[in-house]
């Protein structure tokens, strides 16, 4: 069988984009240590400025305006959350705390009867 290539793909030049992206990237990050001489803060732009022109070519290609694309629509998807009320979160928190309060003692009195049980059945213990 053979495949189709699908129309708005990615395409040769879409990869040569991503490896050129990745390639500025890592050049900025060899410049760091390479340019130790410099300023720290001179080389930090350099490792930022690789970083943001990296970004810039990666967006170019098909894959870097699909992420665009979803970060548009998670945003959008974000912004349809309807979040608890500050007492909503507190009940909440109250109810959670209490619960483990609860398993807490359950479980030390339940630890506590079994022990006592196996020291009696073993006659071990005080």
């Amino acid at each position: 069988m053979t495949e189709q290539a699908q129309p708005g793909g990615p395409s040769a030049l879409d990869t040569v984009k991503l490896v050129a992206a990745i390639a500025i990237l890592v050049g900025g990050i060899a410049a760091f240590y390479v340019l130790s001489t410099y300023p720290l803060a001179v080389r930090w732009l350099i490792v930022l400025a690789s970083l943001g022109g990296g970004i810039a070519v990666a967006l170019q290609s098909a894959q870097g305006r699909t992420f665009a694309q979803f970060v548009q629509g998670s945003r959008v998807e974000l912004r349809k959350i309807v979040w608890p009320t500050r007492q909503e979160t507190l009940q909440t928190t109250l109810v959670v705390f209490v619960a483990i309060l609860v398993m807490g003692i359950f479980f030390w009195i339940l630890d506590w009867i079994l022990g006592s049980v196996t020291r009696a059945l073993t006659g071990q213990g005080g």
